[in-house]
């Protein structure tokens, strides 16, 4: 489970510039439709049951359903929410406990008996695609690691006896700590100790086609190498090129954590001459509270990272070493673990509290805010704490100057003048600025004093200019010359391409016309870049 993530160092830079086009599907749905939806990439979430009052089966899938979570990770094979999900299109993968790994290892019979009881009797009305077999059992349960292997392929010997075999893919999910020097990727290898379990496990993998599972943890990369790692690398935030790390050996740029150890595992693999499997993120995420110790615990982080993680993956630009394959990843994990034993962080890891209420609001472009629920997409940019009032004066003097934000409102006598202090005063400039730019990829950055948050900072008659108290809101002209109605239309031109709709031949005179407002609106307005 999430105590046990950790993963060795990685020393890199992060660099995101994906967000999903207005259309896409939503954030758990299907990549692409009209195609199999498990040979594309796809978000799903895991879920866990050491919950005090954890939905009803029925209630559970429905509310999956309102979701539109199509693919989930549950840690068993619990016959009453598989009864649930028939005839629903959830896709799910079953889990074998990791206790019932030694009699499964040990009998082909009993392997045929579980396979029997929890998949045949459901299949096809429940959509099971893969059996999850034990839980990182080579670093969990080592003792057990024997009959891993055993298991697997008994199990598998039960789907080709009952036909299954091709539709079901069995693997088994490991700890990022199993691959060793992961960073650079080029140097990474898997752990000498395993590798007379790893050796025959991926030659399986192979033959079967099925994935090679890994529960990999960016979040626990940065703990453990705070100072080293930068935050934003674990968080997928956008940082300049030059920030970015190469690998001596491969000459590869790596802008973000979960990337350089997921082409560790390729590494890793291509060491022991496999080279035909995928790696399948089977856990990833961020909690989002802890305890004194671990202060990064945040909704805020959790937020981000949960958000830009699922817009790597509908992005399918795949990995600097495998820029055709993009991992699929399961979100650890639906609803938070209330029962779950301390650290603080342990029970804090859902998207969702056991009442199915939300614990944050995920931000996606163009795929809704808070999956099928929320619109709003509202984030907002603020200064950090912890940086020193000369610093976050430079970047406010230049958020008020060559930036062009509307500063007008922290002005003496204003509404956002107290608290008189620079780091109210640039919150609010960096918000305006951000907002301005159409919160575009570096634009809540200041040389790195800046940071995003979901959270409204507004307060008391102080309405900060992304805040969803402020309806309607009308943009400020910066530059006089340029007409309104000129601007309307160029907004309006650029909203209907985005939507792709259709121009009417007899309408292109109008088209130039508008266009040409539109190129001269950006040569006036443009201000300086953010750097």
């Amino acid at each position: 489970m999430a105590t046990s993530k950790l993963a060795p160092l990685l020393l890199f830079t992060l660099v995101f510039l994906s967000i999903a086009e207005p259309g896409e599907p939503s954030l758990f749905a299907d990549i692409k439709q009209g195609q199999d939806p498990d040979k594309e990439p796809y978000v799903g979430v895991n879920v866990g049951t050491d919950v005090s009052r954890l939905l009803s089966p029925a209630n559970l899938v429905s509310f999956l359903q309102v979701q539109k979570i199509n693919h989930v990770r549950v840690y068993d094979a619990d016959p009453d929410l598989l009864k649930a999900l028939a005839k629903t299109k959830i896709r799910v993968i079953i889990g074998v406990p990791n206790n019932q790994l030694i009699a499964i290892g040990s009998s082909n019979a009993t392997a045929a008996s579980w396979v029997g009881r929890n998949v045949v009797a459901y299949y096809p009305e429940t959509s099971i695609i893969g059996i999850a077999v034990g839980d990182e059992v080579l670093t969990t349960v080592p003792s057990s690691a024997p009959l891993l292997v055993p298991a697997i392929e008994s199990l598998y010997s039960a789907l080709v006896a009952a036909n299954l075999h091709t539709q079901i893919k069995v693997s088994t999910p490991h700890a990022a700590s199993i691959i060793l020097d992961s960073f650079p990727p080029s140097q990474a290898y898997f752990n000498q100790s395993i590798v007379s379990v790893m050796l025959p496990l991926l030659q399986f993998l192979s033959r079967t086609g099925s994935p090679l599972m890994m529960n990999l943890y960016p979040y626990y990369v940065f703990m453990q190498n705070k100072g080293v790692v930068p935050l934003d690398n674990a968080l997928f935030k956008p940082l300049t090129p030059s920030k970015e790390m190469v690998d001596p050996n491969t000459l590869l740029h790596y802008t973000n954590v979960l990337d350089a150890m997921i082409d560790a595992a390729y590494v890793s693999m291509k060491n022991l001459n496999v080279t035909d499997v995928v790696v399948l993120v089977s856990e990833s995420g961020w909690p989002s509270k802890g305890d004194s110790k671990e202060p990064y615990a945040t909704v805020d982080n959790a937020d981000t990272y949960n958000s830009n993680l699922i817009k790597h993956v509908l992005d399918r630009s795949g990995t600097p070493l495998h820029p055709e394959l993009t991992s699929s990843a399961y979100i650890y994990e639906l609803f938070n673990e209330d029962l779950r034993s301390p650290p603080i962080s342990e029970a804090n890891w859902g998207l969702f509290y056991g009442n199915s209420t939300a614990v944050y609001l995920l931000h996606v472009s163009g795929s809704g805010g808070f999956l099928a629920n929320d619109t709003t997409n509202q984030t907002y940019c603020i200064a950090m704490d912890s940086v020193d009032s000369k610093t976050l004066q430079a970047a406010l003097d230049w958020a008020c100057g060559p930036g062009q934000a509307n500063c007008s409102e922290i002005q003496p006598g204003e509404d956002c003048y107290q608290p008189s202090n620079v780091k109210n005063h640039a919150s609010y400039a960096f918000d305006s600025y951000y907002q301005k730019e159409g919160k575009a990829a570096g634009s809540c950055d200041f040389k790195g004093v800046a940071m995003i948050t979901t959270t409204d900072p507004s307060h008391g008659s102080c309405i900060f200019p992304g805040s969803k108290k402020v309806s309607n809101m009308t943009k400020q002209v910066v530059n006089s010359n340029v007409s309104s109605g000129a601007a309307e239309s160029s907004r309006s031109f650029i909203f209907s391409s985005n939507r792709r709709r259709a121009i009417d031949s007899g309408a292109l005179g109008s088209v130039f016309s508008v266009l040409f407002s539109f190129l001269l609106a950006i040569v006036l307005w443009t201000p300086s870049w953010n750097t």
